[in-house]
């Protein structure tokens, strides 16, 4: 839960405030938003999202220090722009909002930045202090409604705190476990006189301290004959430097990672067995079973990535954690702690282990990788003889015509999860992906796309969503336009809901009147937009729409490729979350 923050009395009642042109040492600005967008500037942000409120005061604050804000039609998809910025880029994102209704509507996209632990701030109005209580138009405790979902929320009540709160808020959300901050501005700051002191020297971020040589996990590391290293979000922006590839092949482990942390390490590395947990291979499941020392970086533990993971892991076969945060240890499973970067910390152990695990358990990782690519190249084989288009063979085409650079940003739908089979999709070392979060909001990585296109320059942005996400966001789409920097949007159009449809099956026969998807609608289209390119593929056409979309891209442009998609084509054949077997038809 986040904290709740009351800013102190000051000797100046609320009629002082108001009180414009008093002398005062330091810098002083007109009203509080120009004096907010000043310090976004301070900090670095380029870009805020967002609906700002009736009186447009921040609109013009951002413009005059050359902050761009991307205007969206909805603010919940505003803080999941925010959101996917920060997860891309590693920086602040920010999100703008009114008050009232439109706080209240950023609340799922507040969730989804907190399971995440995005950097993210949210700015938005609030009732001037002298009409609190008294019904005044939009009037809400708005702290009260987003506290438990942040690090911290703060009611600024007095000029002279504008700029320590916001300053503070930017420290919070980018400072250890990073995560969410709220900021409100009420409306009677907007015309007063707000200092602007001059920022503080920069804080410093020294490196984790080294573990000593007689700890506990280097003792564990030691005696392991079959380790694998699993590589979590919390690894986010830390794996350029090649440390933990390094480490694990001075173990000889195997290479494993959460959805949230692809992209981090190499997966072409013959050490890399595709994803932990739920999306684990049967081929990756047979080294979980075998191993007898799990080293854990950057991650929660959260169900999806220990979904079907042996009893004796955390009991008898120790799990080794490192993480920066002590709230986001397991203390389910057994096993020594770190708290520390996982980078840092496996820089460290670099120079305190040696060569330990033996050449067949090398042998069976490199086996394992070297199958998984096999079995995807006879699967794309068989389905190429199939009539239909089929979800892994549109994933190839991506594949094929798209740069490595390319960045894929998920849903987790019924027919969208495909994307998180290795190496059905394959990240390149530091490009990746960008997912949900344990919380799966719907639709967050349609409209996080936006705010992830806005921090990858050049690189290729595909979103790989559902219909039923895609209409949940479909009111930003001229905001995507509106970017102006190109965009893919591959949608799966199944008619609807497909997971909660493949969830009645012949168990619920008395539900069978219910349906959660449109069959007729499967081949529909989006909204024709100025600036938006949109076509249906078919079987024969993928691999030339694709290229043409990458192409239109590339000239700004954002591009739907509809792709008509069946329900069978899912992941798990008895569409019951774990089933064992993919299937395709």
């Amino acid at each position: 839960m986040g904290v709740i923050e009351m800013e102190p009395p000051t000797p100046d009642d609320v009629p002082a405030i108001h009180v414009v042109g008093e002398h005062r040492p330091g810098h002083h600005v007109r009203g509080a938003w120009h004096a907010v967008a000043r310090l976004l500037a301070e900090a670095g942000v380029e870009v805020v999202f967002g609906l700002p409120d009736d009186d447009l005061d921040a609109l013009g604050a951002l413009h005059a220090v050359g902050v761009r804000l991307v205007v969206c039609r909805d603010q919940r998809n505003a803080v999941f722009m925010a959101t996917g910025y920060a997860l891309r880029s590693g920086a602040l994102g920010v999100a703008l909002v009114g008050k009232g209704p439109a706080v209240t509507n950023t609340v799922t996209g507040l969730l989804e930045a907190a399971s995440s632990g995005a950097p993210v701030l949210l700015l938005s109005g609030g009732t001037a202090a002298e009409r609190r209580g008294s019904g005044a138009f939009q009037e809400l405790d708005q702290q009260a409604v987003v506290a438990p979902l942040v690090k911290s929320a703060t009611r600024v009540e007095h000029p002279d705190r504008v700029a320590p709160a916001v300053r503070r808020a930017v420290l919070v959300a980018t400072s250890g476990a990073t995560g969410p901050v709220y900021v409100e501005l009420p409306d009677h700051l907007l015309k007063v006189d707000v200092p602007v002191p001059p920022p503080a020297p920069p804080v410093e971020r020294p490196a984790s301290v080294p573990a000593p040589g007689d700890s506990a996990a280097l003792d564990v590391l030691r005696n392991a004959q079959r380790p694998i290293v699993l590589v979590g979000g919390g690894m986010r922006h830390r794996g350029a430097g090649g440390a933990v590839e390094r480490f694990a092949e001075r173990v000889g482990a195997a290479l494993s990672c959460t959805a949230s942390g692809r992209g981090v390490v190499d997966e072409s590395s013959v050490r890399f067995i595709g994803l932990a947990g739920l999306y684990a291979s049967d081929r990756a499941k047979a080294l979980w079973d075998d191993t007898d020392c799990v080293v854990v970086l950057g991650s929660r533990l959260e169900e999806t990535a220990t979904y079907g993971w042996p009893a004796a892991l955390g009991t008898t076969v120790p799990v080794v954690q490192v993480n920066v945060d002590p709230a986001g240890v397991a203390t389910q499973y057994a096993g020594p702690v770190v708290l520390g970067d996982g980078a840092d910390v496996c820089a460290a152990w670099l120079e305190q282990v040696v060569d330990s695990a033996p050449v067949e358990w090398s042998k069976r990782v490199d086996e394992a990788h070297h199958g998984l690519r096999a079995d995807h190249r006879r699967e794309l084989a068989d389905l190429a003889a199939k009539p239909g288009l089929h979800v892994v063979e549109v994933l190839a085409a991506l594949d094929a015509e798209l740069p490595a650079d390319r960045v894929l940003v998920q849903e987790n739908g019924l027919q969208d999860m495909w994307s998180y089979s290795f190496p059905r999709f394959e990240c390149a070392h530091g490009a990746g992906s960008v997912v949900p979060s344990e919380q799966t909001s719907l639709g967050f990585g349609a409209a996080a796309a936006i705010g992830v296109k806005a921090a990858s320059g050049d690189r290729p942005v595909v979103a790989f969503v559902g219909d039923g996400a895609f209409g949940l966001f479909d009111a930003d789409l001229p905001t995507a336009a509106a970017l102006g920097s190109g965009l893919l949007y591959v949608v799966l159009r199944n008619g609807g809901y497909g997971w909660l449809h493949s969830q009645l099956g012949p168990h619920n026969e008395a539900l069978a009147g219910t349906a959660f998807v449109d069959r007729d609608a499967v081949t529909a289209r989006a909204p024709h937009l100025r600036g938006v390119h949109q076509v249906t593929v078919t079987k024969e056409s993928l691999r030339a729409d694709v290229a043409d979309a990458w192409r239109r891209s590339q000239d700004g442009e954002v591009v739907v490729l509809n792709v008509p998609a069946r329900l069978e084509d899912a992941m798990f054949a008895d569409h019951e979350l774990g089933g064992a077997f993919p299937v395709a038809d």
